[in-house]
């Protein structure tokens, strides 16, 4: 797989940490707004989904591109902010509002998030790195502990 390990090598650069934010989404956005929320370009990548939280300040709904981890009865969210220095607004809607919607495959699935920490993340965080190698790499290049939630059917 010549081609994954491509763009992992350049998903784990700072060019792209300093590019990506503000191209990404907006791509992301426009071509599941075409496609009426069956696919996302950066899904050919990781498998991606749109989520709908509630802002953390603002109350308004908010609506957010973002690679995740499937599993059984939901998936992984992870705030790593490609690599960059502060926690991604997401992450913050979530701990103040955890009852969410995420748009997967073309449906919209009332979810609920949870923020994990100690054991449970340290697992979590084992499967991530074997699922994006990357991850590491954004860790590494800030002093927060990168955000990982569970978010489930509800």
């Amino acid at each position: 797989m010549i081609g994954e390990r491509l763009v992992q090598k350049v998903s784990s650069t700072r060019g792209f940490a300093k590019v990506a934010p503000h191209v990404v989404p907006k791509l992301d956005k426009a071509v599941h707004r075409l496609t009426r929320g069956k696919y996302l370009l950066s899904a050919q990548m990781l498998p991606g989904v749109i989520l709908t939280s509630t802002g953390a300040r603002s109350g308004l709904p908010r609506r957010t591109p973002l690679a995740c981890m499937p599993e059984e009865g939901g998936w992984l969210l992870i705030g790593s902010n490609f690599g960059r220095t502060d926690h991604p607004a997401w992450t913050h809607n979530l701990l103040a509002h955890p009852d969410a919607e995420i748009s997967w495959k073309g449906r919209d699935i009332p979810v609920t998030a949870r923020l994990l920490e100690g054991e449970e993340r340290a697992a979590a965080w084992k499967a991530l790195l074997a699922f994006w190698p990357p991850y590491a790499t954004y860790q590494a290049r800030v002093e927060r502990e990168i955000r990982v939630f569970r978010v489930v059917w509800r």
